[in-house]
């Protein structure tokens, strides 16, 4: 394997904390453990870059991995060991129970199927983990003969016990100081490589989802949902990569592990994990018919109740599963909540609790290519630094830099707020790192993003209370209003029902003698400067000659239209886009001198809005001849709104029934009239 520049930087930032991933998987698949046990002992052998040291490491993880994991038919061979020599040393994964009967604790061993080896108290109490669901850890396996000779005796016992997890606590200092020797994208990369992929194979929005799939293990109560495709590893990262995460494969969830036992008190998963997952979520129920509400409960408030008493818990709840069809399909017969299970899908209570749908559709299939040999962090490092981050919080960040659109909810803004926090932890371990306008920009916008997909599916299912999903931001005081939507939805070159960005303007031109109506988007950008400048080249004459109407109009009437702003010290930038047969852009005066007003004011124009007319020096709005048939293409091309001049009125009486009722047609005197109905109030 050749070391690149990011493999030099991570192990001279990291000394002692990285490993090779390509070994781990090589010691994976010969051995039956998660890959964190295998990298625990890479961790203490392989962390350096020195070949020859690389290669002494691995003989003696072979060796410990070879002579204490229990592979199938060796369980005998081990308990002879056990006896011949008095104790023997196995890696496996531990759990225990209270046998009532002799008010004992016993442990369970399940590579050499015993069920009943004693364990001390004390033992116990020091590794709770181990009356849930279980850790793995290295165990030295005693032998008594005489407790052999005794009826109902039990030999075998636990004499040592060493958990498999990082035993130094101080390490989010050695993070958040090796992370300041890394710009933003390559820190990410980093962390992909940590968790085995390898970043330079992966799309942007493949990365940002992986990356998303880590927000759980860093926050609080965080809820998340991955439908998608088969095959994409999701259940990965909480099954191999950190021992406080606990996966339950589909079929039964108890109320008493999930929760807490009300027969022995004892607390359950969300107690004892970072984070819990559900695989094959669609097969999930529970063992008793308010176990999706106390669910529901505890993703609310992160408190459940056992008898009088308020049991409060910080592990996050994962539910991931598959589409049996491509997204496309699964919006057209449903929702994408359709794969959960019945109790759950069309709960839109229970979605409401959802702070993100994770797009699995967005992680390519895994194969070898996506497999880093590279350097990464060991992941029991990471994943002790990754527990001991959900104690912070970076919500203190957006205070006076990001403001929220009038569209978010109370648990729209905490969802959100959730988000933006843990991936900031995650990209800026340091508490105390000035976040970048653009990292907390990009943090921002994906989580409105995941977010508003869960909204989208609570409108699909027909509750009014969610109608209104045009999630917006602004950055600073001064900054323009932006709207974020969900790519599934809509493409860039379809109507969507969201507010462009401030600048944008949907048009239909009536055409002319050589030219035929068709659908068009003006984009316009300001900056300093002076002058309107149109980008495309060569440029129509026909919207050449509407840009000027509309340019000496804006100069003309500016306090009417955009107040004490001055157009004559701004440079404005024009991009005509067709998205018909028609290029000429002809009679576009009006949406022209809208999306010139929209830049200057940094406003939006509303959501499906199709803006018609034209307008002379003078001012005055010229006739539309083929109002009806403006009108018809507007509602093929899923116009919401259909904006045009007050003189259309008469000839729009022949719009059939049909068509009049599919989409909303509003009138405007002039110009000024025109900007207020077109823009977002």
């Amino acid at each position: 394997m050749q070391l690149d520049e990011l493999d030099r930087k991570a192990s001279e930032a990291f000394e002692g904390y990285v490993v090779r991933k390509d070994l781990v998987r090589t010691f994976s698949r010969q051995f039956p453990v998660p890959t964190y046990v295998v990298e625990f002992l890479l961790g203490r052998y392989c962390a350096t870059t020195d070949d020859t040291e690389i290669q002494e490491g691995i003989e003696i993880v072979q060796r410990q991995l070879g002579s204490r994991t229990v592979k199938a038919g060796e369980e005998e061979l081990f308990k002879a060991r056990a006896r011949e020599s008095g104790s023997v040393k196995i890696i496996d994964i531990v759990t225990a129970r209270l046998d009532a009967k002799t008010d004992s604790y016993v442990a369970s061993l399940p590579s050499l199927r015993l069920n009943d080896v004693r364990i001390t108290p004390e033992t116990v109490r020091e590794h709770e983990r181990m009356l849930t669901g279980g850790f793995y850890a290295e165990v030295t396996l005693g032998y008594d003969a005489s407790i052999a000779q005794e009826k109902g005796g039990r030999p075998f016992g636990v004499d040592g016990l060493r958990a498999i997890q990082l035993s130094k606590r101080e390490v989010l200092d050695e993070l958040a100081k090796g992370r300041g020797q890394f710009t933003t994208p390559e820190w990410r990369d980093l962390l992909l490589r940590s968790v085995g992929f390898e970043p330079g194979d992966l799309a942007e929005r493949a990365k940002d989802a992986l990356l998303l799939r880590m927000v759980p293990f860093v926050e609080r109560n965080y809820n998340l949902v991955e439908l998608g495709p088969r095959g994409t590893g999701k259940s990965h990262l909480f099954q191999q990569i950190s021992p406080y995460a606990h996966l339950i494969s589909g079929g039964k969830a108890t109320v008493a592990r999930m929760f807490v036992n009300n027969q022995n008190g004892q607390r359950g998963l969300v107690c004892q994990y970072d984070v819990v997952c559900f695989d094959e979520v669609s097969g999930v129920s529970f063992d008793q018919k308010d176990g999706v509400n106390i669910m529901k409960g505890y993703m609310e408030s992160g408190e459940f109740s056992r008898g009088k008493e308020s049991i409060r818990a910080d592990g996050s709840i994962v539910l991931v599963g598959n589409f049996d069809v491509d997204v496309e399909h699964q919006q057209r017969v449903g929702h994408l909540f359709g794969p959960l299970p019945p109790e759950m899908r069309d709960d839109t209570a229970f979605m409401d609790r959802i702070h993100c749908f994770l797009p699995g559709w967005d992680v390519p299939k895994l194969n070898p290519s996506l497999f880093t040999d590279h350097f990464g962090l060991v992941s029991d490092f990471l994943s002790e630094c990754f527990t001991q981050l959900r104690g912070q919080s970076r919500v203190s960040t957006l205070q006076g830099r990001v403001f929220w659109g009038g569209a978010l909810s109370g648990r729209d803004l905490n969802a959100v707020n959730k988000t933006v926090s843990g991936l900031l932890k995650l990209i800026y371990p340091d508490a105390g790192a000035q976040v970048s306008d653009e990292d907390l920009e990009w943090a921002v916008r994906l989580a409105l993003e995941v977010r508003r997909r869960v909204k989208e599916q609570q409108k699909r299912i027909g509750a009014a209370e969610f109608r209104n999903t045009h999630f917006s931001y602004t950055m600073g005081a001064e900054g323009v209003e932006k709207f974020v939507v969900t790519p599934e939805l809509r493409s860039d070159n379809t109507l969507g029902i969201d507010p462009l960005e401030a600048g944008q303007v949907w048009t239909i031109s009536p055409g002319g003698t050589d030219d035929n109506p068709g659908l068009y988007r003006i984009e316009v950008n300001e900056g300093p400067g002076s002058g309107v400048r149109i980008m495309n080249k060569p440029t129509p004459p026909a919207f050449q000659e509407s840009m000027r109407y509309a340019e000496q109009n804006l100069y003309a009437r500016s306090v009417q239209l955009v107040g004490d702003r001055d157009p004559r010290s701004h440079e404005f930038s024009v991009q005509l886009r067709a998205f018909d047969a028609a290029k000429s852009g002809a009679k576009l005066g009006v949406p022209a001198l809208i999306a010139l007003s929209s830049a200057l004011l940094r406003k939006s124009v509303r959501g499906g809005l199709v803006v018609v007319g034209e307008i002379n020096l003078g001012g005055s709005i010229e006739p539309v001849h083929n109002a009806v048939n403006i009108a018809e293409i507007a509602i093929e091309k899923g116009a919401q709104a259909l904006l045009m001049p007050v003189n259309c009125r008469r000839q729009l009486n022949e719009l059939s029934d049909d068509m009049a009722t599919k989409v909303d047609i509003q009138f405007y005197l002039d110009a000024r009239d025109a900007l207020l109905k077109a823009l977002v109030e």
